[in-house]
């Protein structure tokens, strides 16, 4: 899959972004870091996959309680209410991204070293029950 220049700027961007959102949770929760993890990850986010799709895939009906929660979480984290922003965010994020999960644990599964240590038998049930798995009758 070959990606055009501002794709591969909004790869970087979302990376970065993500790795900016981890360092503020890991340092109990510092809005600066934060908030620019939010920005980089929204910027990012709309390079990939273009500014008309952003707003569409935030706009559909179904995502719209995920959406409000998504951008009322970030907003809070500017207002520097960061635990209270982050834990709203999170909901809000599960809501747009959740269906994506399925697909995210199937190719994990494939991948060598990861493939083994999702099928441990402790970890399986759980990992089944975020990939929707049901068990088989046989």
């Amino acid at each position: 899959m070959w990606l055009s220049d501002a794709q591969k700027i909004g790869v970087a961007l979302t990376t970065f972004g993500t790795l900016f959102m981890f360092l503020g949770v890991m340092l109990f929760f510092d809005a600066a870091l934060l908030a620019l993890g939010n920005m980089l990850f929204l910027s990012g986010l709309t390079l990939i996959i273009g500014p008309q799709k952003t707003f569409y895939f935030f706009a559909r009906k179904q995502k719209l309680r995920g959406t409000a929660c998504f951008i009322g979480g970030i907003l809070l984290v500017f207002m520097k209410y960061a635990f209270i922003g982050m834990i709203v965010e999170i909901f809000g994020f599960l809501n747009l991204f959740g269906d994506f999960f399925p697909v995210v644990v199937t190719f994990l599964r494939q991948v060598p070293f990861v493939g083994n240590l999702l099928s441990l038998p402790y970890i399986r049930p759980i990992v089944d029950r975020i990939a929707g798995a049901r068990p088989s009758a046989v």
